[in-house]
């Protein structure tokens, strides 16, 4: 399923974690909640070991799924230099204005 096929998601006003907690307007999540979420996700589909889930879809280092990001044109480079970081576009303006 591309970007352009995936249904848009309508916010329920509470954390999709599964906690029960209640969400700000507008949030799927409560605080941190989706870094729970994408943890349990892990667990409960490939044994909580990162490099399996990554394997799984045939990321390693051989194929490093930040690059892929990028190509997709969801992630950005930070483009100062040489510099590695690659993240969201908010994420890199963050990196740029606390390194560069």
């Amino acid at each position: 399923m591309t970007g352009d096929e995936l249904p848009r998601l309508i916010p329920t006003g509470t954390c999709w974690c599964g906690c029960g907690k209640d969400t700000a307007i507008g949030a799927f999540f409560a605080r941190g909640h989706d870094k729970i979420a994408e943890a349990a996700l892990i667990a409960a589909e490939y044994g909580s070991s990162v490099a399996q889930f990554l394997h799984a879809y045939r990321y390693g280092p051989e194929r490093p799924v930040i690059d892929e990001a990028v190509r997709n044109g969801d992630w950005v480079c930070c483009g100062i230099g040489d510099c590695w970081y690659k993240g969201t576009p908010e994420s890199v303006r963050h990196h740029q204005r606390k390194y560069h």
